[in-house]
């Protein structure tokens, strides 16, 4: 299959990691909205208005999926993709809920979900780990994680103050903590360390790929190809695949 990939910046490079550790794609299509980055901040309407933008630069590729790697798109505008798609359309929220289920967390369990303000304020994770039965939930933002990763901060002073400043106020330690942004994988040993039960982490790029195993079952490995696009500087896309997960384009 050749895919596409689409997130607000480079975060869902994070996904592609997981993507391209399966080598069940023959194909990868990056496109990262760089010059609009973030979107966790920005109204309900904008951020459909740049996803269905996507859209159509995906309509340019030929490609047999679009996963969406932006919990934020996730949340607000799959289903008018949908609409205007001539492709399905996967997002990572669903998936993140399927692969809670398919855990051994009992559904008394404490979790937490951690995300940006517009993925929050959605409700999404909340209202489908309800429908799932799921009793103990708390969800917050966390925005400030998103542009700590963005500047290479995976550990230290900065970031151990920054997770005070939040999990101060969690009344009980997780069993499970939900990452619901893609940029949330790279300082996710230092999420789970912070608590002493050191909880499972739902990491997307990983529940994504559950999915897609089970939707497409009969999907072979193989040798993959990705290539990079940006809406603004594309060059610095590619180096942060390299620098962060050691990724090289091919185009």
């Amino acid at each position: 299959m050749r895919i596409g990939v689409f997130d607000s910046g480079v975060g869902g490079l994070t996904v592609v990691k997981s993507l391209l550790d399966s080598k069940l794609f023959r194909e990868i299509i990056y496109f990262g909205d760089t010059a609009r980055v973030p979107y966790g901040s920005k109204d309900k309407n904008t951020i459909i208005r740049y996803s269905l933008e996507a859209v159509e630069f995906f309509k340019n590729f030929d490609i047999e999926l679009l996963v969406v790697a932006c919990n934020t798109v996730s949340a607000h505008a799959l289903p008018k993709m949908r609409e205007e798609a001539d492709f399905p359309v996967v997002g990572v929220i669903e998936s993140g809920v399927l692969a809670l289920q398919n855990s051994d967390l009992d559904k008394n369990e404490p979790i937490l979900v951690i995300g940006t303000s517009a993925t929050i304020g959605s409700g999404i994770y909340q209202n489908l780990l309800k429908q799932n039965g799921y009793t103990n939930i708390q969800a917050m933002p966390t925005g400030l994680f998103v542009p700590m990763v963005e500047e290479g901060i995976f550990k230290g002073e900065v970031l151990n103050s920054t997770m005070d400043f939040y999990f101060k106020n969690v009344k009980t330690e997780p069993h499970r903590v939900i990452l619901g942004c893609t940029h949330f994988p790279m300082i996710g040993e230092e999420i789970k360390n912070y608590w002493e039960n050191k909880p499972k982490l739902v990491h997307s790029g990983e529940a994504i790929m559950q999915y897609l195993k089970k939707i497409y079952p009969d999907l072979k490995e193989g040798e993959t190809i990705i290539k990079f696009f940006a809406s603004e500087n594309p060059h610095n896309l590619k180096a942060v695949a390299k620098m962060w997960l050691g990724i090289e384009s091919h185009n």
